[in-house]
This record gives structure tokens, sequence and C-alpha cells, in this order.
């Protein structure tokens, strides 16, 4: 597998963290790096989208 160029490399606690569960929970500073919506409701969205609706809150 190639390693990931620095300009992609995920730094812990800055771009991500993990829950008590175990499970990776992307920061909102990772989704404003990576510059749109997924619009799969993330705990972190800048954006405001609302998986519940299906829209961007204002």
């Amino acid at each position: 597998m190639a390693e990931q160029s620095n300009e992609n490399k995920l730094t812990e606690g800055e771009d991500f963290y993990y829950t008590p569960e175990g499970y990776k929970c992307f920061t909102e500073k990772y989704h404003l790096k990576r510059g749109y919506c997924c619009k799969s409701g993330c705990r972190h969205c800048p954006y405001g989208f609302d998986k519940k609706t299906g829209g961007i809150r204002k």
C-alpha cells in the first residue's frame, strides 16, 4: 500500500479523534480542509447539513 503524501496525511486530534466506542470522528477542521459536504450527517459538519430533512441549515 502506498503511503499518504504529507498534504493528505490525517493528524489525530486535529483532523479526527476516536470516540469512546472506538469509531473515528472527523473534526470541523478536517471537513473544511476537504472542502465539501458529504451529506452523511457528520457530527461536526460545518456546512449545516441536516440528515433528517436532507437540506442545509442556515
